[in-house]
């Protein structure tokens, strides 16, 4: 069996990444700093919309909206990953295995990346719950707002979602399976 993306034009999508072997490549202010540096590369020159993020100590999720007529958020990702990769000074050299060498990988992230389309309104609203109630799942605080590297502040200055929404003792309405 085969595994086919979605490329709808102009399409919303929501993603998850993983480090190789869930390290946790994303515990410093320091990597969270290289990968929103990787972001601000590719979309001056690949433009799309970041419509949600979080970075998590060793994976991330986000929604973007691609520009109308564009579907190649495949050659994103690959700018992205290898920005950081070479940044944080993932060594090619130093993998054993010669398919990694050969794809030019660098033993920082996991090989693919899980992609969603955005269908409608509730699927959107479903997925930003989840992207930002993530870090409370997995332990990261109590509340949501704990959390710095969400989107989910930006969410409560512009008045989407209150300060106190995921706080401690509540969960969020909806399907947070992974």
């Amino acid at each position: 069996m085969r595994y086919r993306r979605a490329f709808i034009p102009g399409g919303s999508f929501f993603f998850t990444l993983v480090t190789e072997k869930r390290r946790p490549l994303f515990a410093s202010a320091k990597a969270v700093a290289v990968l929103k540096e990787a972001f601000r590369t590719v979309r001056s020159t690949r433009p799309f919309e970041l419509d949600a993020i979080v970075v998590l100590p060793d994976h991330l999720h986000c929604i973007w909206t691609l520009p109308p007529g564009d579907v190649n958020y495949p050659a994103r990702w690959a700018i992205i990953k290898r920005h950081v990769s070479r940044a944080m000074g993932s060594n090619e050299a130093a993998l054993s295995e010669g398919s990694r060498q050969k794809r030019r990988e660098y033993g920082f992230w996991q090989r693919r990346f899980w992609e969603h389309l955005i269908r409608d309104e509730e699927d959107l609203r479903r997925h930003l719950d989840y992207i930002h109630w993530n870090p409370v799942k997995h332990g990261y605080g109590r509340s949501v707002v704990e959390w710095p590297y969400s989107s989910f502040h930006r969410y409560v200055r512009e008045r989407v979602y209150a300060a106190d929404w995921g706080g401690a003792g509540t969960i969020p309405e909806g399907d947070f399976g992974e």
